[in-house]
């Protein structure tokens, strides 16, 4: 059973090029990651303590929550509760057409793409502008970002020049030169904050102890969207809470080196209050992240903070590309947080792994994202969305199994298919693993038979 993501996936590999250079660039900032984690000899303490803050404060986000909108409160910041996207949409328009917006800049946020606002605030007439340039460069293109952290660099230098050049912010024909591109995009963004009567930014951490708002970029794009327009609204998932600076600090270390390989975001941004006669807004939002509270396989899941580690050293979504995904956030984070909002149609990403579980080796706050795919996977069967392949090839494999002298025989047996031609083992339905993959050969003797000889390397015990 082909399931979406595979057709997805074999769409992009048509283009062998751009894969080699999608997985190329990928498993560098992976590279990069480890290079910084390197640097800390704490590295592994520090996710450990991560970890553990997290838990800590999902499992008493009430008194957090409480805790931070006090604080925000205090200071004059509004705060609003959302407890779906069609809600939180609707928040953002109410709060735009009171302050009769036109023109809104906004900063990198995946809650918005994942709430679908964008869409939703431009059929209300509002002209929304992607401050960040890689979001920037997607709205362009009509796409939603491949990656959460680099949503255009699934995209190479030629096709942003081309685009850059339809849209009329560049005017040099066929110049695709880097520099020469962000340039004209500084350019034509410059034009869209100085229009701009509001600024929404996401936020990376809430810090429940201060009331502050942290937003980490590296373009200052979220300083602009907050310090040219007087209305400052703030979209921020109800998990994004930490208890205090010491707990900012220890995330403020693991993000940027997990995201990207760098010490540091050029920028981290706070937030406590409005700007001098300005107004700011806060929208807290759920959209299903309480449901994913009650879950105990599940939980940790809330533990996420969108650095993308786990895309950067995934085989799968390197060489599969992030659009082959059907949640709005792909990779293997995406794979479970698609599962927990719609399993009956995201259950088309859970064969999107090989179970190589590097994502779990390199999370910061220890999500395991591999492991929790593996536990999606026991879990369609229920819902009815297990491959009957797979499964009467399970019930098969657990026979065998069950049964010593039928396993003998069938090792005994197994080198006859070397006689099979390859052309008769690679139908799609009898053999989908078989697509893209030469026919192994089965050894004259089974490794037991070795192991009973004493013909295995480095054995000196042979059984008499």
């Amino acid at each position: 059973m082909s399931t979406l993501h595979a057709k997805n996936a074999a769409a992009f590999n048509k283009n062998p090029e751009k894969v080699a250079r999608h997985d190329k660039t990928f498993w560098k900032v992976r590279m990069d990651h480890d290079a910084a984690a390197a640097q800390l000899p704490e590295w592994e303490a520090l996710r450990d303590l991560a970890s553990k803050i997290k838990k800590h404060t999902i499992t008493h986000l009430p008194h957090y929550l409480e805790q931070f909108t006090a604080n925000l409160e205090s200071r004059g910041v509004i705060v609003h509760w959302a407890a779906d996207a069609n809600e939180f949409n609707g928040i953002v328009l109410d709060i735009l057409r009171a302050h009769n917006v036109k023109k809104l800049i906004k900063s990198k946020s995946m809650l918005t793409e994942e709430c679908a606002m964008n869409p939703y605030l431009i059929g209300q007439g509002i002209d929304v502008v992607e401050g960040d340039l890689g979001e920037r460069i997607v709205q362009l293109k009509k796409q939603r970002p491949s990656h959460i952290v680099m949503p255009a660099l699934h995209l190479t230098r030629e096709e942003v020049g081309d685009l850059f050049e339809e849209k009329g912010i560049s005017h040099a024909k066929g110049n695709n030169d880097p520099s020469y591109l962000t340039h004209c995009a500084r350019l034509s963004l410059h034009h869209e904050f100085m229009e701009a009567e509001a600024g929404l930014t996401g936020c990376n951490f809430g810090v429940a102890d201060t009331g502050d708002i942290v937003v980490c970029t590296n373009e200052g794009n979220a300083d602009m969207a907050t310090s040219i327009p007087k209305l400052h609204i703030v979209a921020m998932g109800i998990e994004k809470l930490l208890p205090n600076y010491e707990s900012l600090a220890v995330f403020h270390r693991l993000l940027a080196r997990c995201g990207t390989g760098q010490p540091a975001t050029a920028f981290t941004s706070h937030f406590r209050k409005a700007r001098p006669g300005g107004e700011m807004h806060v929208v807290l939002v759920d959209n299903g992240r309480s449901n994913i509270l009650e879950s105990e396989e599940h939980r940790q899941i809330l533990q996420c903070i969108r650095c993308g580690a786990c895309m950067n050293t995934c085989p799968v979504y390197r060489r599969s590309g992030g659009h082959s995904y059907t949640y709005v956030i792909p990779g293997p984070i995406g794979v479970s947080l698609g599962m927990m909002h719609n399993p009956t149609f995201e259950y088309n990403n859970v064969s999107a792994c090989s179970l190589c579980l590097s994502c779990d080796s390199v999370c910061p706050a220890k999500v395991a994202p591999g492991s929790q795919i593996y536990i999606w996977r026991q879990s369609l069967s229920q819902i009815g969305k297990a491959d009957p392949l797979k499964r009467e090839m399970s019930v098969g494999m657990d026979v065998l199994f069950e049964h010593p002298d039928l396993y003998q025989a069938a090792l005994r047996m197994a080198p006859l298919a070397n006689l099979v031609p390859e052309s008769m083992t690679h139908f799609t339905r009898l053999n989908p693993w078989g697509i893209g993959h030469t026919k192994p050969e089965f050894a004259k003797k089974s490794f037991h038979q070795l192991w009973k000889e004493g013909k295995v390397d480095g054995m000196k015990h042979k059984k008499k």
